[in-house]
């Protein structure tokens, strides 16, 4: 079955439990990612909506100070993360020097470890990375019916990516070469007549690695189970980087499920005794909508209006999701004999 608007998505596809939203900085994918995190705990499913950006604004978006502090309670059924990538780095550091103890029995680090494992910190990557490894840790652990990503723009989003297959290969070398080491030991030990170790704990360590990262990567490119939406709004650069972007994630087999347009000035305004300026941005836009729906044919699930000022705090959260779902919303009023639409747009 084809979904032709957010609310039908949810309802033709039970089994997707994690959403992304991606696109440009600025489009509102953490807008998207805190209304569809409200409106899916509203309907009573426990969700989750983390940020895997190290510059997130989920605090903002909630009127919370949530960075650092694990998933934190917003309302029933709705918990927030921001990961503090500092902090993850340096329990890391922590984490390795009690394994290269427990596996060497050491006393102390060495001081050419101790300077590589601080060096090896301060690397542009460690802080992706340091996020990389918390999300693992957050889908390993399981506990909730929703996963939201809160995605970092495009090009990083790509890095991120592509990190599980990196990782996952770096890890698969390295733990060949650890096995062919064990046999190694093994084969030395059977000539000196020596007794082998029956654990080996470097060997079981890359195991274990190697199992959270294709568990956490699994889920990224999971077409039962994860969802991936681009925010696109009708603006020319935009449209031509996110049909780019489409054809690079789809590379990486991200599960692409549909376009939701943000930021539409209502053509209803042209009604009205409106300046000049937003009456050609209403025609700019429209010829510009009628490109969104052309190239991206068919998967355009919603059209969401320019609001009059910023999202910020549930309020304004709520009002974002009823745009959002529109059709739900619309279809509940008219039940309740309202009869008026929420205003939304969705195709």
């Amino acid at each position: 079955m084809k979904a032709t608007s957010l609310v039908n998505f949810f309802r033709d596809y039970p089994d997707v439990r994690y959403i992304m939203y991606g696109g440009k900085g600025g489009l509102g994918k953490t807008t998207f990612s805190a209304a569809t995190a409200y409106y899916l705990a509203q309907k009573g499913y426990k969700v989750l909506v983390f940020s895997v950006d190290p510059q997130a604004s989920l605090s903002d978006i909630f009127e919370r100070n949530i960075f650092g502090q694990g998933e934190v309670k917003i309302m029933d059924n709705l918990y927030a993360c921001e990961i503090d990538a500092d902090k993850r780095i340096k329990a890391y550091q922590e984490e390795v020097k009690k394994k290269i103890l427990d596996m060497y029995g050491l006393d102390r680090i060495p001081d050419e470890i101790e300077n590589y494992i601080q060096a090896a910190a301060a690397e542009p990557a460690m802080e992706e990375s340091a996020i990389f490894d918390e999300v693992v840790n957050i889908v390993v652990k399981g506990g909730y019916d929703y996963y939201i990503y809160d995605l970092v723009p495009l090009g990083h989003a790509l890095y991120y990516l592509s990190m599980a297959s990196v990782y996952d290969t770096w890890i698969d070398k390295i733990t060949k070469l650890r096995e062919q080491m064990r046999e190694y030991d093994q084969v030395v030990a059977a000539v000196r007549r020596q007794k082998t170790t029956d654990e080996d704990k470097i060997l079981g360590e890359l195991l274990y690695i190697k199992d959270r990262i294709n568990k956490s990567s699994g889920v990224l490119t999971d077409a039962e189970k994860t969802a991936f939406f681009f925010v696109v709004v009708p603006e020319e650069m935009i449209i031509l980087d996110t049909l780019k972007a489409a054809e690079l994630f789809s590379k990486f087999s991200v599960p692409i499920r549909g376009y939701i347009v943000n930021r539409v000035v209502p053509p209803e305004l042209l009604q009205e005794n409106i300046p000049d300026y937003l009456r050609n941005r209403i025609a700019m836009q429209k010829g510009y909508l009628t490109k969104i729906d052309s190239q991206f044919s068919g998967k355009v699930l919603g059209r969401v209006p320019e609001f009059e000022s910023d999202i910020r705090g549930l309020r304004m959260i709520e009002r974002m999701a009823e745009r959002m779902f529109a059709g739900e919303a619309m279809a509940a009023k008219a039940a309740s004999g309202d009869g008026a639409g929420a205003g939304g747009e969705s195709e």
